[in-house]
């Protein structure tokens, strides 16, 4: 074994897995390749320069063998002098809770805690054992169930999050061979042999079918595809998050890219001498990452972007009607507005599936000025009474309007905007309803929920970008209320 604990030490040291001086917890479940990675890396831990310790997490899946299963660790821990961090969950019971398919919700409650050991600075990584076995039925499984690029990928070595993979490169047979030498013994998962289950089918019928008829090689030319799809998707990843930092415009939580910017965001650079449809077909591939990048910003845990979500949101920005949203998994939306693409968190009142924003406020002028925090919409209004010389407008602040007091024909309200609202603007000769004007001002339709508007009597007398000409300040006006508005 000598041998393979040096090819493994120059494996640890090109991909950068520990450097010295790093805590390593090291992820042990009491099967083979997890004691066999824990004992490569106690023979390994002079040279590397690591602190190891032991990390298990009892999922509480197998009765009484869950129990067993910890308390081997423990021991194993016990007998190596090693810490041990101990995590336990019922994940039969979240799965349910969840409607979640039971071994995803495994997975995600074993990395939670390990998460949780990196975040809280009692490990800098956590190693896993899995192998190259492992690494093939991931491609193999990802292949059967239709895959890009990413899926090829397979299992990532080293993770943003603190995991550590050093064994992708060795067949989990070796490593039952080395435990048998270091007459080492581990426990038995018998829901690894229950073929009903598609990693167990493949692991015991298609894979040896693969080596046996097919090719030897299999698992090993299946982890050099893996390898060589991560370098390619490595780099086309990080020229989409390049494109999207010089394209994308953020504003309040909303991300907005140009329709054709975002179909051929290579465009003048790279492709110089193609026409523009050849352009665009040849971005495909960074366009579709920079789906994935925006939209995931805004998803919440959990949910999947498939391939005929990130199709949609290419079509809609070759040809898709100004107004039209889609909305993907994970809470979130994409618009197109005009000529762009806007990606943004789906609201409360739309998770809800509510259409409008609505809300009315009296307005109380009898103290010269007041202010109402509208918070349905983020903004506060301010109204004060004052009387009005003929060269008030001409020192007004900008985006204040000026209303004639004396022409109100009633109490004045604050509301949301209505279907069917109309008013004559300053500067136009007839009524018209506030949908055609915000149209007309380019005010996209999701904007306009709960777009403000002050009514006295039956009279709209302002809206949010407009004063009615009726009601306006002029230079006749003897008392004006000026009318402002700010964020909240």
């Amino acid at each position: 074994m000598a041998i393979r604990l040096l090819e493994l030490h120059k494996h640890i040291q090109r991909l950068g897995l520990f450097r010295a001086g790093r805590r390593v917890g090291v992820a042990v479940s009491g099967g083979a390749d997890s004691v066999a990675l824990l004992r490569l890396l106690l023979e390994l831990r002079e040279k590397l320069g690591v602190v190891l310790s032991i990390v298990h997490f009892n999922h509480k899946l197998r009765g009484k063998d869950s129990e067993k299963d910890e308390e081997f660790v423990a021991a194993l821990a016990e007998k190596q002098g090693l810490t041990l961090h101990l995590g336990r969950g019922d994940v039969s019971k979240k799965a349910k809770r969840e409607k979640a398919n039971l071994e995803d919700a495994a997975r995600r409650a074993r990395y939670a805690f390990f998460r949780k050991l990196t975040e809280g600075g009692l490990v800098d990584c956590v190693a896993t054992a899995h192998t190259a076995d492992d690494q093939a039925e991931t491609v193999l499984a990802h292949i059967l169930r239709g895959t890009g690029l990413a899926g090829l990928a397979g299992i990532h070595p080293t993770t943003s999050d603190g995991i550590a993979r050093p064994l992708l490169n060795v067949r989990r047979g070796e490593l039952r061979k080395y435990l048998r030498a270091k007459k080492q013994n581990w426990r038995e998962d018998k829901t690894n042999r229950d073929i009903s289950r598609q990693r167990a089918r493949m692991r015991k019928k298609l894979l040896p079918l693969l080596e046996k008829q097919f090719n030897p090689k299999t698992v090993e030319h299946l982890g050099m595809l893996a390898q060589l799809a991560l370098q390619d998707e490595a780099f086309l990843s990080a020229l989409a998050r390049a494109r999207c930092e010089e394209l994308v415009q953020e504003r309040a939580g909303t991300k907005t890219i140009e329709a054709m910017k975002f179909l051929a965001p290579l465009a003048g650079e790279l492709l110089n001498t193609e026409s523009a449809e050849k352009k665009t077909e040849n971005s495909t591939a960074i366009s579709t990452r920079m789906v994935r990048l925006l939209v995931g910003e805004h998803k919440k845990a959990g949910a999947e972007l498939a391939a005929n979500h990130v199709e949609a949101v290419l079509e809609l920005a070759r040809s898709g009607e100004n107004g039209k949203v889609l909305q993907l998994p994970g809470g979130v939306d994409v618009r197109r507005e005009d000529d762009a693409l806007m990606f943004l968190p789906r609201s409360a009142h739309e998770e809800k599936g509510k259409a409008e924003i609505e809300y009315a406020y009296p307005v109380d002028l009898s103290g010269g000025e007041t202010q109402i925090a509208v918070k349905e919409i983020g903004c506060v209004l301010r109204l004060r009474s004052i009387d009005w010389p003929s060269a008030q407008r001409e020192t007004m602040k900008k985006g204040t309007a000026a209303l004639d007091q004396e022409k109100l024909q009633g109490a004045l309200a604050l509301r949301s905007l209505r279907p069917g609202d109309r008013m004559r603007p300053e500067g136009h000769r007839g009524t018209h309803k506030l949908k055609r004007l915000l149209n007309e001002k380019r005010v996209a339709r999701w904007d306009r929920r709960g777009w403000p508007v002050l009514e006295s009597g039956k009279n709209i007398v302002w809206a949010r970008g407009f004063v009615s000409a009726e009601f306006a300040a002029t230079s006749e006006t003897r008392k004006a209320i000026l009318v402002s508005e700010e964020k909240a």
